[in-house]
């Protein structure tokens, strides 16, 4: 059964690289299926691979190899919650050892282009603290950071 909303990734002839990736990295994730192309395509030949359905932490996504020209960018990004400083390294350190680029507050960009905000959520949890003044510390601590320090957060957190 074809789910009612999916989120379409375009990417220029690697969506199973990224799938594979993706379903290698995060749990609940999976590389469904592949479909190859019935006919030539702008982007491709009959018997290429056109589309892969995956998951990712459980979210249902189809891969399409669209071809060049059309850029993911950071207006869409997946964000994960982590639970710990360990597991934020890990997936930051997964996405940007292959490949992508650090950026800032949590965020990083995989080699294939598709952004992530990697979140611990104590960092969430302190943004939306009731205490403006704990919810104030938290924020102007992220905003001096990369990959998200845990350690820091709970510090500005308690002031």
């Amino acid at each position: 059964m074809v789910s009612k909303n999916t989120i379409c990734l375009w990417f220029d002839g690697t969506a199973q690289d990224a799938a594979q990736f993706y379903a290698d990295t995060f749990p609940d994730s999976a590389v469904k299926a592949t479909h190859r192309a019935p006919g030539d395509y702008p982007a491709g030949k009959q018997g290429d691979i056109l589309t892969v359905e995956f998951s990712v932490l459980g979210i249902l996504c189809l891969g399409l190899n669209g071809g060049p020209g059309v850029p993911p960018t950071m207006a869409f990004s997946f964000q994960v919650a982590t639970d710990d400083q360990q597991e934020t390294d890990r997936y930051w350190n997964a996405i940007v050892g292959n490949g992508g680029t650090a950026s800032e507050c949590g965020w990083c960009v995989d080699k294939w282009g598709v952004a992530w905000q990697i979140t611990p959520r104590v960092l969430s949890e302190g943004i939306a603290d009731p205490d403006p003044a704990v919810a104030k510390r938290v924020f102007d601590a992220m905003m001096q950071m990369g990959k998200i320090d845990v350690a820091k957060i709970e510090a500005a957190r308690r002031g």
